[in-house]
């Protein structure tokens, strides 16, 4: 699942908590808050969220900022972008889960894989309120991904229960999902309806 923290706080710990009793296997914190969030505010946010985590056993990524998460001490790091100073960016989070958004981008892909990343994300697999700014992802690059690299393989934008269980032939390992969960009236179900669907597509 993935956090937007411009989203009420309390409103957004209570779906979390919720979520995490149908099965998350991972969180992320999207790098998008209120201009008038004060460092020590996001830092307050990031160890309630870590703190919720922690008591299932599940990692918590930040998106982009790879500063904040070793202050707060996350688990690891999401970018969308291959940092200009990767090299240096790497040693300093040795140990941590790194992954990266790969869109269309073939070389990404194989950029990651020789990296050794712990997994690459594709976005949008569908149109997507929550993600605007990813182009469509074409089902054969996602295929191709499977040929390149043997990283764990996420699906973003758009996804649903229904047509994550419709993507047959499309070989990849999980959802990041937001407003499926976060805007569902029964997160624990909505959880255990993805991965009933990924589960059922996998058999």
């Amino acid at each position: 699942m993935v956090i937007d923290p411009k989203r009420d706080w309390l409103l957004l710990l209570q779906k979390l908590k919720a979520a995490l009793k149908g099965g998350l296997s991972i969180v992320q914190i999207w790098n998008h808050w209120d201009d008038h969030v004060a460092v020590a505010s996001k830092s307050e946010f990031l160890g309630k969220v870590k703190q919720l985590c922690q008591k299932f056993d599940v990692p918590v990524l930040m998106h982009e900022d790879w500063e904040m998460a070793m202050d707060a001490d996350l688990d690891g790091v999401h970018f969308d972008e291959i940092p200009t100073d990767f090299d240096h960016i790497a040693g300093v989070l040795k140990g941590k889960i790194i992954g990266i958004t790969v869109s269309n981008d073939l070389d990404k892909i194989k950029w990651a894989d020789r990296q050794k990343l712990a997994y690459i994300s594709f976005c949008s697999v569908f149109p997507s309120s929550s993600v605007d700014t990813c182009e469509i992802v074409r089902p054969e690059n996602i295929e191709a991904a499977r040929k390149i690299t043997d990283l764990h393989i996420f699906l973003s934008g758009g996804m649903s229960p229904e047509n994550t269980s419709h993507l047959e032939g499309v070989d990849f390992d999980g959802v990041a999902i937001i407003s499926g969960i976060l805007d569902a009236d029964d997160p624990t179900q909505a959880v255990e309806d993805y991965i009933c669907a990924i589960q059922h597509k996998n058999r």
